[in-house]
C-alpha cells in the first residue's frame, strides 16, 4: 500500500471507532427515508408534482442529507478532536503534508457516503418502489460532485474553527441552511422562484437538481456543475492553505 492509502485505510478505521459518527452518517439517512415513506400523504401521486408522489422527490434529498452529515459534523468535529488532542502536532514529525491528510478525509468520507446512498436507493426500491435512476453514471457524477463539494467545506470548516465546540458551531450553523435550500423542508419544486434561483447557486441544492435530473434520464445541467465545482475550489483551495497541524 502506499503511504496515502496506509493513511486513509487508518482514518476509516478510526472512524469506525465512534458509534454515533457511524450511526448519524451511514445509519439516520436510511431510516429518515423509512419515516417519511411511512406517512400516506408521502406515497400519494400529487397533481402539483407532475403525477409524482413526495416519497420521489425525497429520495435524493435524503441522499443529500447523507452528504451533509459527513460534511457538516463528522468532518470538522474530528479533525479538530486530532488538532486538541495533539494527534496533528505528533503527524507534523513524519513526512505525512497537509494536502495528503486532507484527500485521506476526503476519500474515505466520499467512499462511505457512497454507500450510504447506495443503502438510501435500496430501501427505496424495495420498500416504496421509487424508480431507481434511468441514468446511472449521470447520477454517480452528479453524487460525487455534490458530496466533493460539501466536503470541501467542511474540511474548511475543520482547518479554520481553532477548537472542538467552535467547529461543531461552525457545522451546526451551515447545516441547516444547506439543507433547507436542497429541499429538506420545502421541496425544491414547491419552492418560489427566488427560492429556487438561490438554492441552484448552493452546493447541495444544486446537487439535488442534478440528482433529480439523472434520475429522470437526463444529464445535470451545466449550471449546476458550474456551481459545484465553484464551490469546491472556493472551499478546498483555503481548506489546504489554512490547514494548521496545532
Amino acid at each position: 500500500m502506499t503511504p496515502f492509502a496506509r493513511l486513509t485505510a487508518t482514518e476509516t478505521k478510526l472512524f469506525f471507532r465512534e458509534p454515533m459518527a457511524v450511526f448519524f452518517t451511514l445509519g439516520f439517512p436510511p431510516l429518515l427515508l423509512v419515516v417519511f415513506g411511512s406517512l400516506p400523504s408521502f406515497r400519494e401521486p400529487q397533481d402539483e408534482l407532475g403525477g409524482l408522489r413526495t416519497i420521489d422527490l425525497y429520495a435524493p434529498i435524503v441522499v443529500a442529507l447523507g452528504i451533509a452529515m459527513f460534511a457538516m459534523t463528522t468532518l470538522p468535529q474530528q479533525f479538530t478532536a486530532y488538532r486538541e488532542k495533539g494527534v496533528l502536532r505528533r503527524m507534523r514529525t513524519t513526512p505525512v503534508k497537509p494536502a495528503a491528510m486532507l484527500g485521506a478525509q476526503l476519500l474515505m468520507s466520499t467512499v462511505l457516503s457512497v454507500c450510504t446512498m447506495l443503502v438510501v436507493l435500496a430501501v427505496a426500491r424495495l420498500a416504496f418502489d421509487v424508480r431507481l435512476p434511468r441514468l446511472p453514471p449521470a447520477y454517480l457524477v452528479a453524487y460525487l460532485l455534490s458530496a466533493v463539494a460539501m466536503f470541501s467545506i467542511g474540511l474548511l470548516v475543520a482547518a479554520l474553527a481553532p477548537t472542538g465546540k467552535s467547529a461543531g458551531a461552525g457545522g451546526t450553523l451551515l447545516f441547516f441552511p444547506v439543507l433547507f435550500f436542497a429541499g429538506l423542508w420545502v421541496p425544491r419544486e414547491s419552492m418560489n422562484d427566488v427560492l429556487r434561483t438561490i438554492s441552484d447557486f448552493t452546493p447541495l441544492g444544486a446537487g439535488v437538481q442534478s440528482l433529480q435530473d439523472a434520475a429522470a434520464g437526463d444529464w445535470p445541467q451545466l449550471l449546476h456543475i458550474a456551481v459545484m465545482l465553484g464551490w469546491t475550489i472556493a472551499a478546498g483551495g483555503p481548506a489546504a492553505r489554512y490547514f494548521r497541524w496545532e
